[in-house]
């Protein structure tokens, strides 16, 4: 079962702070700004999936799905639903 809407905000929130060691806003771009790099969406990814409990398959994905924390909850939400 998927999580709801604000708590994949708030792992999303806390894993990209994680990856980044600083806080993250949701409207702040991470892949696009150079903030994280491809194998740091991976990263990303994992956390998530530890997280949230749930298997995000990565093969459906491209980096730009994880730009910012909104994008993240839309995705995670779209590809839960497959």
């Amino acid at each position: 079962m998927l999580p709801d809407a604000e708590t994949i905000r708030k792992a999303a929130r806390a894993a990209a702070s994680e990856l980044t060691g600083k806080a993250v806003r949701d409207e702040q771009k991470l892949v696009s700004s150079g903030l994280i790099d491809s194998l740091a969406v991976l990263k990303l990814i994992s956390l998530l999936e530890k997280k949230l409990q749930i298997s995000i398959p990565p093969e459906t994905l491209q980096p730009e799905d994880f730009d910012d924390v909104n994008l993240i909850v839309e995705t995670i939400e779209r590809v839960g639903r497959d």
